[in-house]
């Protein structure tokens, strides 16, 4: 009766190492697999992912039609802006030096050029979609025709000072990997521009890359 016994706890238990080895197996397996879809995914991702910086000075001019019938053209690397008694016109030459088409969302002023980042809800959506292709100029524009908001005072004493901010929101293709990128326009030094370029003498610079959707580019 005994040996019978034994027989059956071998058993039993080579049964037992057996599922506990399966288990490992599967679980290591099943790891693997999350791992390399992980992989995957940031891939994919990745090749979407868009990134918006000033354009390149050799870049053509961007001309930009505004709902009243105005055009304005911002020149490469620089930003066009006319301030009147109640509308600011802002057109901002950028290009997209992303893996992925970027899709423009929104802008703010921020108070100051080193105010904390807005909350999404504080951004002004934008009325027309701006798509900017990979490795490609675009632009960005922003007209506030309200002379009693935050943003049209902003924008005028920055105009009459050193420059201003403009925070600009944008996504990929699939509207997810949301990013807000900092620009700054600003006079440059003096004798930078040249009398052909006299009327247009903000150059844009940028500052920060805020990642809404995935971690932060740097601690």
């Amino acid at each position: 009766m005994s040996a019978m016994f034994d027989w059956v706890l071998a058993a039993d238990l080579g049964t037992a190492v057996g599922t506990t080895a399966l288990a490992a197996a599967t679980f290591a397996s099943t790891r693997s697999a999350n791992r390399s879809a992980r992989l995957a995914e940031r891939a994919l991702l990745e090749g979407l992912r868009p990134i918006l910086l000033p354009s390149n000075w050799s870049d053509p001019p961007q001309k930009v039609r505004f709902m009243e019938g105005k055009w304005m053209i911002a020149r490469g690397g620089r930003a066009a802006l006319e301030i009147t008694d109640d509308t600011v016109y802002l057109v901002m030459s950028v290009r997209n030096a992303g893996a992925g088409v970027a899709i423009l969302h929104g802008w703010h002023l921020p108070p100051d050029p080193r105010a904390p980042l807005a909350d999404v809800e504080q951004f002004h959506r934008l009325t027309r979609d701006i798509y900017v292709p990979t490795n490609d100029p675009g632009f960005c524009q922003v007209a506030i025709r309200d002379p009693q908001s935050d943003d049209f005072q902003a924008a005028r004493a920055g105009a009459m000072g050193d420059g201003f901010a403009v925070d600009v929101l944008y996504g990929d293709a699939e509207g997810s990997q949301r990013v807000v990128s900092r620009f700054y326009l600003t006079h440059g030094p003096p004798g930078h521009e040249t009398d052909a370029d006299a009327a247009d003498s903000w150059l844009l610079l940028v500052s920060r890359h805020w990642n809404l959707d995935l971690p932060s580019p740097r601690a």
